[in-house]
């Protein structure tokens, strides 16, 4: 099938970038397709660690533009969605010998001027880096940074005794592979084509129109193409596109471990380490904790990210430098990796990689591609107007349209979650708690609409496990893009960490029979 007249724009990935920018140029009235060739978020955009940040680790690399646009893009991004983000209050323990050998731009100033610390980073400046965090960004919901006594606040308690003081400060926990499927819906309800399993095998330009070629035998036409295949961008431009460009990525893997839940407040963890990087502890799912993440060179996208072994144990050493009870490998219950395409400006190590955003046009073809470089999560709003200010050099673009806007099933208040929860098991007098919650937290306001009608548990069919029942999977598959149980357990939720082989089995067998039935 090829389409008569030429899209606007044709979106080649989606992952947050991808789906981020199909989302605000269909607001435009662009006219827009976007192919994945897997599932949506189905490689970075599902692997993150699951934070809304400035990057407070950034201000050590003077990377101020950055942490600027990300701390003002938190609160925007959590009166859009506040069912799948919320703040959250972080905890940075401090004692005075910690030493810190990262080559950082600061680093290297102290040891300028103050030699003797040897690495040492003095209160004060962690204060000072702290102070700049709260006020970069005007910050209007999130509380700002105290200075916590860890001999009495709950927060010491896991804690090894050395650490007696703590600085806590605010950033926000996001569900991103759902903030993705909440992105490509909303681009599909103002009018882009979301094709997910389709792979784009060529793309060549004819008479200045993109003729793009899918995997499935079909084509599109488009006046211009956008790159935002992220691990995959290089083998886009060299190998669908055919283009000389000399812009590159950098692939960095970065690995998470999942264990048994370590401790029993709601406030994260922000671990400093020797060598100069940091780590996140998380309370996760209810019942875990997420230890996060490490920063290493990844050679191939075609290869699938998993945790090495170094890895692994780097992680579990990092943190048991922190808890007081060391964590071992029989903690951990679930790993997963993911490859970040940061923007390759030649750094000497992983870390040191720039996490900004590079867009690149393209015109050697006769038609525009913008390329998509690197990214933040947190920035992927501000990165999708950037790329449309891009586009409009090309194309007769509208104003931006997306602050504020929400998401759906994010039409309620930041602080509306308790009242939706209430309201849905005062509905459905058949919810616990915790289901009411994860159903909120997933779907917000459209909670409702997936449970309209069942008085009794049973009116929503077929429970799975771990509360997943048919209604809910058939909304997934009708109204969210997925099709197999791996789509439901591990991206549009984390139920695989609650149910077991057979209840996966169970689910996949059943939606099989659904997809066979709907042919």
């Amino acid at each position: 099938m090829a389409h008569q007249d030429p899209l606007d724009l044709f979106i080649i990935g989606g992952g947050i970038n991808g789906c981020g920018i199909a989302r605000d140029a269909a607001g435009r009235g662009l006219k827009v397709s976007l192919a994945e060739m897997n599932d949506l978020a189905s490689a970075t955009s599902s692997a993150s660690t699951k934070l809304f940040h400035g990057g407070l680790r950034y201000l050590e690399y003077l990377e101020v533009r950055l942490v600027r646009e990300a701390l003002i893009e938190r609160e925007t991004l959590l009166r859009a969605m506040p069912h799948i983000s919320w703040p959250m209050r972080f905890v940075l323990p401090y004692h005075r010998e910690q030493r810190f050998e990262g080559d950082t731009p600061v680093g290297r100033a102290l040891r300028l001027v103050m030699p003797w610390m040897k690495g040492r980073r003095p209160a004060w400046l962690i204060r000072l880096g702290l102070f700049m965090y709260d006020n970069l960004g005007g910050r209007k919901i999130l509380p700002g940074t105290r200075t916590l006594d860890l001999t009495s606040d709950p927060a010491g308690a896991p804690l090894q005794p050395q650490y007696a003081k703590a600085f806590e400060y605010s950033d926000c926990w996001i569900e991103d592979s759902r903030l993705v499927v909440l992105n490509a819906r909303d681009a599909a309800a103002r009018g882009a084509e979301i094709m997910t399993r389709t792979k784009v095998t060529s793309a060549e330009n004819r008479d200045g129109v993109w003729h793009v070629t899918l995997s499935n035998g079909e084509t599109r036409q488009a006046r211009m193409l956008v790159n935002a295949a992220g691990p995959w961008v290089e083998d886009v431009i060299k190998g669908v596109v055919r283009l000389n460009a000399r812009e590159g990525v950098r692939l960095v893997r970065g690995s998470h471990i999942v264990t048994r839940k370590l401790f029993d407040h709601d406030k994260c963890y922000f671990f400093q380490g020797r060598d100069g990087r940091i780590i996140f502890a998380i309370p996760y799912e209810g019942d875990f904790t997420l230890i996060g993440t490490t920063d290493a060179d990844h050679a191939d996208p075609s290869t699938r990210p998993e945790i090495t072994d170094a890895e692994r144990d780097y992680l579990l050493d990092f943190a048991s430098e922190y808890f007081k009870q060391t964590v071992t490998r029989d903690d951990i219950v679930w790993t997963y990796s993911g490859v970040r395409p940061l923007y390759d400006d030649g750094a000497s190590s992983a870390s040191a990689a720039t996490r900004d955003y590079v867009l690149k046009v393209d015109e050697s073809a006769g038609a525009p591609v913008l390329n998509v470089f690197g990214g933040k999560i947190t920035t992927y709003r501000k990165l999708a107007e950037h790329a449309l200010a891009k586009i409009g050099a090309h194309l007769d673009v509208k104003a931006d349209w997306t602050g504020g806007v929400a998401l759906p099933g994010g039409d309620f208040p930041v602080d509306g979650v308790a009242a939706q929860v209430g309201a849905l098991q005062d509905a459905h007098g058949f919810l616990t708690d915790a289901w009411a919650k994860r159903l909120v937290r997933a779907y917000g306001t459209e909670a409702a609409e997936i449970l309209s009608g069942a008085d009794t548990a049973a009116d929503l069919g077929q429970h799975f496990g771990a509360t997943l029942t048919a209604r809910e999977v058939a909304w997934l598959m009708d109204r969210e893009y997925a099709r197999t149980a791996e789509d439901v357990v591990w991206r549009r939720s984390k139920l695989g960490l609650k149910m077991d082989k057979e209840q996966v089995a169970s689910l996949d067998a059943w939606m099989a029979q659904q997809k066979d039935a709907a042919a």
